[in-house]
């Protein structure tokens, strides 16, 4: 029996000192960190922004400072400070915009150990971005608005351009928004350029205003002050969680696109290394389930990170073989023609 203690009792140092070993070494490495800063410019709702920021410094001991803004408005901020980058990271917004990035020489590359859990389908071949979430483009439309009209929510592209919709249709200008932009990219992928354009511009006589951000038609919807909004439908799941209860959502049966939300360093960083941390930490599984405990309710990419169930809904959803590499390499010209075919 003696002997068994004794051997208890070594088992438990063992483990105390395993354990307080662990939280020396985390306290170390904040330690290391505490001196490092990082800016990062953010295509996330703000909530979202602020709970991951807040979760990387505790982890970390990296202060961060998070600028929110459209995805128009980090590509136009990028390629201003091009020659002296004042942020490091890109977090969160459409894959499209990140192609174009990359195209513009305005990624640095770099392969994280964390991305090779991540599926090839949600990275760029190259290692310029990784993709942290999955977003459906579909209809928000206001079931009092539509009672008032005797209208049903839209379930096709076409449903759009009826007369009962007529400048009752919010969504965002694809040269501020990567939201709109993967509207106007699916449109011409489904039914071609001309006609694709065709439609943008028989679209733009229902329009009500266009936003500068993708977020916000959902928002205008749920608050009375549109019948239809074209959005990312986590979006609009998330402020109907918040009480904007006459939100309904539908898809349109010929098919929709979707966005890869990515993350990736800026070329000529300059806090390289704080940066390398934050695109390994946005990989793993416990920061990509972050979204949903404050209400953004993507797919996930890492496939050890369990999916909101407010998604579950979504998960029908009818998606078009939307071609990232295309649309980025063409976003310029492709807004540039919807300029010309709207005005």
């Amino acid at each position: 029996m003696l002997k068994f203690k004794n051997i208890l009792g070594i088992v438990l140092a063992s483990t105390i000192s395993i354990t307080m070993l662990a939280g020396c070494g985390a306290k170390k490495e904040e330690e290391k960190n505490k001196d490092q800063k990082l800016t990062i410019y953010c295509g996330l709702m703000e909530d979202y922004m602020v709970a991951a920021v807040k979760q990387f410094e505790k982890q970390t001991g990296i202060k961060v400072d998070a600028v929110r803004m459209s995805s128009g408005e980090i590509m136009g901020r990028i390629k201003a400070e091009k020659e002296n980058p004042k942020a490091s990271v890109w977090f969160g917004g459409p894959a499209d915009g990140f192609i174009q990035a990359k195209k513009d020489g305005l990624l640095e590359k770099y392969e994280s150990s964390n991305a090779k859990d991540i599926p090839e389908q949600f990275k760029d071949k190259e290692g310029y971005w990784t993709g942290i979430y999955k977003g459906y483009l579909g209809f928000v439309s206001n079931k009092k608005l539509l009672a008032e009209k005797g209208a049903q929510a839209p379930q096709s592209w076409d449903d759009l351009l009826k007369s009962e919709f007529k400048g009752q249709v919010v969504t965002a200008n694809p040269g501020s928004s990567g939201t709109a932009y993967t509207l106007l990219a699916s449109v011409v992928q489904i039914m071609g350029e001309q006609k694709g354009l065709d439609y943008m511009k028989k679209l733009n006589g229902q329009v009500k205003s266009y936003q500068k951000s993708g977020t916000a038609p959902g928002r205008m919807v749920g608050q009375g002050e549109a019948m239809v909004g074209i959005t990312f439908l986590h979006d609009a799941i998330k402020y109907r969680e918040e009480g904007m209860k006459d939100i309904v959502l539908s898809t349109p049966k010929e098919g929709t696109g979707y966005e890869i939300g990515a993350v990736a360093i800026l070329k000529g960083a300059p806090d390289a290394e704080a940066a390398k941390k934050f695109v390994d930490w946005c990989l793993t599984k416990e920061a990509q389930e972050l979204g949903q405990t404050v209400g953004s309710y993507q797919f996930l990419t890492n496939p050890q990170a369990q999916p909101p169930k407010q998604a579950d809904e979504l998960k029908d959803t009818k998606l078009i073989n939307y071609d990232f590499e295309w649309a980025g390499s063409h976003k310029s010209e492709l807004i540039e023609k919807w300029n010309n075919a709207i005005k």
